[in-house]
């Protein structure tokens, strides 16, 4: 019997894969980085091709370090960037356009409009979503009106439309599904949350065919079968889920009040609120955390745009490192008289201002400031903004004490990140042992589907703590760190309104 599950985890700047055993560890994985492209100020593509060559290489190299088989495997889980859109020919299954990145911004101005126009809330109300470029249907709306020829073959039934998870299904089925799952659906800002269906009424106003969008499953379904001649047998797709809901259940964040934080490119903290459908006063958005049976799970979710990024900026920006893990010892050797702040909007500001005019700034400079300062202020960039979240999702949920925070993800690794992040917050931070959490909810839930898997409560009782980093910071350095951080968001978005 195959009792080996497979994890394909496409995220924003490389494709994982990772074979999983009967027990849920990993075995063996292979991952693969591939281009960025910025044809503009903050617009951001991928090429989708490559993205599926990247993904054919680590499911084929996972497999093989392995040492199994494709008939050894019950099930593939697939997890992906969220909101990144692409749109392709029917016929010939080629991309019309690159995928347009979850990061990218060139439809701004077209969102402002429909802001204008008072459509926001109608949005809202539907999809539990703001109206900003960072969701998909701005951007596909853009394809349609800007590739030559797009608007006709779609309304003719000729192009499909898919997150990148539709996109590696659509290819390891040999075009046979086009579908998605209700987490990746409810990031488009063209899905119903609380009806569970496309909205047809946000669709006609962007002008999108119904006929390009695919079918909505849950997070544990039949996607389809890969085709034998990819890995040497057929393969069921069994579980899918966005990277930030895959995350969630890899935390186990079952209960209502649970809550997680994903630091990858970005960062992306997800409150579970059980059936209870959470109307954010404060900017958040209110999505969908997982669906399974039929039953929808709704979270409050905070997003980031940059996070990771500002590390990969120290890199391969300023050059001042060669790689991530040496911004620790940096900020370790960091002059603690100097209070320099980074704001890293460098494709905007996320939640909870919802900016996408503001470009990043650095503040506090003095002649002496070097490396170390700016390793420090990049790390401390990304426990300030995880505070602006949890202040936002304590005013929207509850006024209690604030819960620990789940944390996973590659920045994960740095002890002086989480520990600034558990000083800022006020609040306990767990890491746990498995830190790649959301290729473990992916194949969670393809083994839950295959019936190799437990229950979730039974699941939720195998996650094991690796650390737990408590607050250290006084009270009043706290507040006065965190103050600073404000006045110097509002300065940068200050100067947004300027240019």
């Amino acid at each position: 019997m195959a009792s080996y599950i497979l994890a394909i985890d496409q995220g924003t700047t490389s494709s994982r894969a990772i074979v999983f055993d009967g027990a849920l560890r990993p075995v063996a994985s292979a991952q693969q980085e591939f281009t960025q492209h910025f044809p503009r100020s903050g617009w951001v593509e991928h090429d989708a091709e490559e993205i599926w060559e990247s993904v054919l290489t680590t499911v084929r190299g996972a497999i093989e370090k392995a040492g199994v088989t494709a008939a050894d495997i019950s099930g593939i889980g697939i997890t992906n960037q969220r909101e990144t859109t692409l749109v392709w020919d029917c016929e010939s299954g080629k991309p019309i356009h690159n995928a347009i990145v979850w990061q990218d911004r060139r439809t701004a101005e077209f969102c402002r409009t429909l802001r204008e126009d008072g459509f926001e809330e109608t949005v809202t109300a539907r999809t539990g979503l703001i109206v900003d470029p960072y969701f998909s249907a701005t951007k596909l709306r853009w394809l349609l009106e800007n590739v030559d020829g797009a608007r006709e073959k779609a309304e003719a039934g000729k192009l499909a439309f898919g997150t990148i998870d539709s996109w590696l299904i659509w290819k390891l089925t040999g075009g046979t599904s086009h579908v998605t799952d209700a987490t990746n659906a409810a990031r488009t800002m063209l899905y119903d949350i609380a009806k569970g269906r496309w909205s047809t009424t946000i669709a006609k106003k962007l002008g999108v065919p119904m006929e390009m969008l695919p079918e909505v499953k849950d997070c544990a379904a039949e996607f389809g079968v890969t085709q034998a001649d990819l890995f040497g047998a057929e393969i069921p797709i069994l579980g899918v889920a966005g990277d930030q809901q895959a995350a969630t259940v890899g935390q186990a964040c079952f209960k209502p009040g649970m809550l997680k934080s994903t630091y990858g490119t970005g960062c992306f903290a997800l409150l579970n609120t059980g059936d209870q459908m959470v109307r954010s006063e404060n900017r958040l958005l209110t999505t969908i955390a997982y669906q399974l049976d039929g039953k929808v799970t709704y979270a409050l979710e905070g997003s980031i745009f940059v996070a990771g990024a500002v590390v990969q900026w120290l890199r391969d920006g300023l050059k001042i490192i060669e790689a991530a893990d040496q911004t620790q010892a940096l900020a370790e050797q960091s002059d603690p008289e100097q209070d320099v702040i980074i704001v890293p909007a460098f494709t905007g500001l996320g939640a909870p201002y919802w900016n996408p005019d503001c470009r990043g700034a650095v503040f506090g400079l003095t002649r002496s400031s070097g490396p170390a300062e700016f390793a420090r202020a990049a790390l401390e960039s990304v426990g300030f903004q995880t505070r602006d979240l949890l202040e936002a999702m304590q005013a929207d949920w509850s006024d209690d004490a604030r819960p620990t925070l789940r944390v996973d993800g590659g920045m994960t690794a740095s002890d002086w990140a989480m520990q600034f992040l558990s000083d800022i917050l006020g609040a306990p931070v767990d890491r746990p042992e498995v830190l790649e959490t959301t290729a473990l909810g992916a194949a969670w839930l393809a083994g839950y589907r295959a019936g190799l898997y437990p229950e979730p409560e039974e699941f939720a009782k195998g996650w094991a703590l690796d650390r737990n980093f408590a607050p250290q910071m006084d009270e009043a350095t706290r507040e006065a760190r965190y103050a600073a951080w404000k006045k110097a968001v509002e300065a940068t978005i200050a100067a947004a309104r300027s240019v």
